[in-house]
């Protein structure tokens, strides 16, 4: 039930006074209204409640044109969340236009189709009175990182852009993030928005009303409709005519307030060519020549999981759902296989042949010689997690709370343990008989490798399932096992009992964990600057080097990895490190990009494969001297 609010009526009259602030008024295009609601965050608290008020204030209102949904629509992105949004939303009795925000998308457990089914598609693109308005996603999928417009969405908003009838037409562009530094791409898209008439830019993300310039761009954040410390939370009413755009926030029931902000629209030639955001910096790359990019393929979609190997084939899936092997010597396509949902999977290849799930709902498994078929797996829910394979089997979880084992030679089901409380993400440690791995309800589980049964379950006591240890990957030696997660707290748990031996909040960590090729070392990586290595023998901490790294703030879920001698990872912002193991020296780094980098597959201390989140697949080579002795 609505509780009941004296409405001023006074205040529903949308401040048409300030229609004299315009000084011309075109005859092809009429004034009009609309909302700007954004970050409703649906599965907080208050979240559903306060979108149901922001509806029902906009339906008792006269004169709004249509409603623009800019993102973070939900707190999780589960479908449940999703489904009440939409039902919500669905109440408006005037067009609204959505687009999801991180998210809706890093934590999705449908490896974010679910958004897409449910309202049809997760970007928009129409006219109303003489304006084009373009709304895209931001990302990042399935990954902690800066936003990311993924490289489907860029190709389809340029095609949108080039195929407009009239290329003159007055453009706003609406994405979740801001367009600066906090969208890891932004630069690839102002230099898109700026040859064509793109007279503002609407966003969310920082739960406030905020007024920026974006290149030049008047671009304007909008606030949340979360009512936080106050009784009722809220959203804008945008009043638009042709030479102006006016926001003023409503507060459901309330009262709209007097305008926060008013300016003008102008075509890009009256603008100020401003030097708002600079391309990527990658001069560190001519510090240190000897890394060098032996192939690199642009895919043209979002990769958001690590490349496997087998023999001489990289093996890596993609959000256009594909699975392909490239050559190692060259990056030439040697096979690929299409699935019917976006792979964010990691691959695990063994006696030839490549196990992944799929979006789709499936559990695959390929020949990874020429990526024909064996058999598939058919689950409740996508299928997110990446598979390890051991002794002939093969441990996943999936995003129907089931976690599987699966004969590798036959695609039958060994056993299932079917009492998760949330999806899965990660990948699986098989350690002294167990099969370890979080979940996004708050619990780490041990699994018997055998029969499945539970051996233990730990939490860390957070009621938030986003401070879940449920996106590392759990690594473990001397009896115990290693995890991080974004409580920032490192924890040693006995293998056994699951009991803790130690824990410790000292360190800034969140979800990078990695351990030596001889286990003699845990690498953690914490969300500013450092790599730190820890002895897993002692039953407390004891930090054996600290390397600062010096990569700035940085919390993409890159695990560390050991070859030869180096310790290997890359960062949000497209930087790869190798760390001399034994120190923590640095010994190289090279930009590969501007965005998140997925788990590395180094094939020696000298060749490393790396996948990005815009679709790249790049083969590093080092010189020998790099090499460790």
């Amino acid at each position: 039930m609505f509780r009941k609010h004296p409405i001023r009526r006074a205040a529903t009259v949308f401040c048409f006074f300030l229609i004299g602030i315009c000084a011309t008024f075109a005859q092809d295009r009429a004034a009009f209204t609309f909302a700007l609601v954004s970050d409703t965050h649906v599965g907080t608290m208050t979240g559903a409640e306060d979108l149901e008020w922001v509806v029902h204030d906009l339906n008792g209102l006269r004169g709004v044109a249509f409603v623009i949904v800019s993102g973070d629509i939900t707190e999780m992105g589960s479908n449940t969340q999703l489904e009440l949004a939409k039902a919500i939303l669905d109440s408006l009795q005037v067009p609204y236009h959505i687009i999801p925000g991180n998210h809706d998308a890093k934590w999705s457990e449908s490896g974010c189709t679910e958004f897409s089914q449910l309202w049809r598609d997760d970007k928009f693109n129409f006219e109303y009175g003489g304006y084009r308005f373009i709304g895209c996603p931001s990302g990042p999928n399935m990954k902690m990182g800066d936003g990311h417009v993924p490289p489907e969405d860029m190709r389809w908003v340029d095609s949108v852009l080039t195929h407009l009838s009239d290329p003159h037409q007055p453009l706003i562009f609406v994405n979740h993030y801001p367009l600066d530094s906090q969208l890891d791409n932004s630069y690839l898209i102002l230099d898109t928005l700026r040859h064509y008439n793109t007279v503002a830019i609407l966003c969310g993300h920082g739960h406030r009303n905020k007024a920026f310039e974006f290149d030049g761009i008047p671009g304007t954040m909008g606030r949340s409709s979360l009512r936080a410390a106050q009784p009722v939370g809220g959203y804008n009413l945008v009043h638009l005519r042709n030479d102006s755009l006016v926001f003023s926030e409503r507060i459901p029931g309330v009262e709209t307030k007097t305008p926060w902000r008013a300016f003008r629209l102008q075509p890009p030639a009256v603008r100020k060519d401003s030097s708002f955001l600079q391309e990527p910096d990658y001069s560190v790359n001519d510090q240190f020549p000897d890394v060098q990019e032996r192939w690199k393929v642009a895919t043209g979609y979002s990769i958001g999981s690590a490349p496997a190997v087998w023999d001489n084939l990289a093996i890596v899936g993609n959000a256009g759902g594909t699975v392909a092997a490239y050559s190692i010597d060259d990056g030439s396509v040697h096979w690929s296989f299409r699935t019917s949902g976006s792979v964010y999977s990691s691959p695990a290849v063994s006696l030839g042949k490549v196990v992944f799930g799929s979006a789709d709902g499936n559990i695959y498994c390929l020949d990874a010689n020429d990526g024909k078929p064996d058999w598939k797996v058919k689950t409740g829910e996508a299928v997110v997690a990446s598979p390890v394979i051991h002794d002939g089997v093969v441990f996943i979880g999936s995003s129907d709370s089931v976690f599987r084992a699966i004969d590798l030679a036959s695609g039958k089901i060994r056993w299932s343990y079917s009492g998760l409380q949330g999806f899965v993400e990660t990948r699986p440690l098989v350690y002294e008989g167990k099969i370890i791995f979080g979940a996004w309800d708050t619990f780490l589980y041990a699994l018997d490798e055998q029969t499945g049964a539970l051996v233990w379950k730990w939490s860390n006591e957070n009621l938030g399932r986003l401070y879940s240890p449920a996106a590392c990957w759990p690594v473990a030696s001397c009896g115990k096992v290693f995890i991080v997660a974004p409580d920032r707290y490192m924890t040693a748990l006995d293998a056994n009992s699951g009991n803790v031996v130690w824990r410790s909040g000292k360190h800034k960590v969140r979800e990078m964990i990695g351990i030596s090729q001889d286990t003699s070392r845990i690498y953690v990586r914490l969300m500013n600057d450092s790599l730190l290595a820890f002895s897993p023998a002692p039953d407390k901490p004891v930090l054996l080097w600290s390397s600062d790294c010096k990569y700035g703030y940085d919390i993409d879920p890159s695990m560390p990895v050991e070859e030869d001698g180096r310790v290997m990872f890359g960062t949000k912002n497209g930087l790869i490190f190798g760390v001399q193991a034994s120190t923590g020296d640095v010994v190289w780094k090279h930009k590969l990009g501007n965005t998140v980098v997925n788990t590395l597959n180094p094939l020696s201390g000298q060749r490393i494969l790396a996948t990005t989140l815009d679709g790249t697949i790049a083969l590093l080579r080092i010189s020998e001297h790099h090499h460790a002795p």
